[in-house]
């Protein structure tokens, strides 16, 4: 099911096959929402490397607890073409514009965390 121009529900789907909750799901809907004005502004795809994860999945990756992911709220992204650094970077600036939901933005080696959380948290876990 298409949730944007760009975003199907299922590129955010749990990957241990665990139902999607309701109440995740419209989180999910405003996080693809967000993750589509990054799409617009850059005019790339965006590979979803982990959306929603069910609390057991959640566990088995060696999530946090209370990881963003278990609510909808948040996904691990990569744009061919870009570092993370640069991702990174061009999310802070539509924040900044208010063109994205203020949240966590978090910097790996390969992808980018995005959460919608609502208020402002960043890291760097490059090795």
């Amino acid at each position: 099911m298409k949730i944007t121009e760009n975003f199907n529900i299922k590129e955010f789907d749990s990957h241990d096959g665990s139902k999607m909750p309701k109440n995740v799901f419209e989180n999910i809907l405003e996080l693809a929402d967000n993750l589509q004005v990054l799409r617009d502004h850059i005019g790339k795809p965006i590979h979803i490397n982990s959306g929603y994860r069910s609390p057991t999945h959640n566990a088995k990756v060696g999530g946090v607890k209370d990881s963003r992911h278990i609510f909808g709220q948040a996904a691990d992204i990569r744009i061919e073409g870009y570092s993370s650094a640069e991702i990174a970077l061009i999310i802070y600036n539509l924040i900044s514009k208010g063109e994205m939901k203020q949240g966590g933005v978090g910097i790996y080696n390969t992808f980018v965390h995005y959460d919608i959380r609502g208020t402002r948290a960043r890291w760097d876990n490059r090795k």
